[in-house]
């Protein structure tokens, strides 16, 4: 069922308008939905509405709200990526996945071994968030996680929002992702950073970082994986030993 965005300043009675523009072309335009066709809308406290159209104009559609309830696809902890921004279609790849693996927010942060120019990143910004926004419709989310301004390592692993933070390296490691997930799982609402470097790997400086953290560095295993491969493996067994 297609699924869509809404305000609750939309709602009236037991009816939602649907009028902005986005919203209203792709429905209307792009999907052709016709009256008597359900729609699924989702408002900014994150409740579901499964309602039917009753009326399409040439500036608004009408929708029917048939039952609501409290959206469930979310995960219990708040999980947040860190990540060294990859050119092209990786980082797509990595915002799209990480959306539809229920990241809250991903930090691109601008590595020594970075792939890409700063300014370039700077300027993906809203690309990568749109990105985000078209996955979360497409898997149904209960929110928009969102895409942060670029920053760098030092400034995430001293984010005191976070309540643990976790970095997975490819060298200098001291355990395992996945003995360490079963040996410390997620509490409800705890906020989680997992730092992944760029395909060249975290520099010497940036290993001082961490280690002078006290952070966790961990290993993905013996295998030798691409770094949006890499950010993919990480969150799928996050969410599959922590659980949803």
């Amino acid at each position: 069922m297609p699924h869509f965005f809404i305000n609750t300043n939309s709602i009236n009675n037991n009816t939602i308008t649907i009028d902005d523009k986005e919203n209203f072309n792709h429905i209307a335009k792009s999907l052709r939905a016709k009256i008597g066709e359900e729609l699924l809308l989702i408002d900014e406290k994150e409740i579901e509405y499964t309602t039917v159209i009753k009326e399409i104009t040439n500036k608004h559609i009408l929708a029917e709200i048939l039952n609501k309830k409290k959206s469930e696809r979310d995960l219990k902890y708040n999980l947040y990526l860190a990540q060294s921004p990859l050119k092209s279609d990786a980082q797509l790849t990595i915002m799209e996945k990480a959306t539809e693996l229920g990241i809250r927010g991903i930090f691109p942060i601008y590595t020594d071994n970075c792939a890409l120019k700063k300014s370039v990143a700077i300027s993906k910004i809203d690309k990568w968030q749109k990105i985000m926004y078209e996955a979360s419709k497409q898997c149904e989310r209960a929110n928009i996680p969102k895409c942060f301004d670029l920053t760098t390592l030092e400034s995430v692993i001293n984010d005191t929002k976070f309540d643990r933070i976790v970095a997975l390296c490819e060298k200098n490691t001291n355990g395992s992702l996945k003995d360490y997930l079963k040996n410390n799982p997620a509490k409800p609402n705890e906020n989680i950073l997992l730092v992944i470097g760029p395909e060249g790997g975290f520099s010497d400086r940036e290993f001082d970082l961490m280690k002078n953290k006290n952070l966790p560095m961990l290993s993905l295993g013996a295998l030798i994986l691409k770094a949006e491969t890499a950010v993919i493996v990480t969150l799928g067994n996050t969410v599959y030993e922590f659980g949803e």
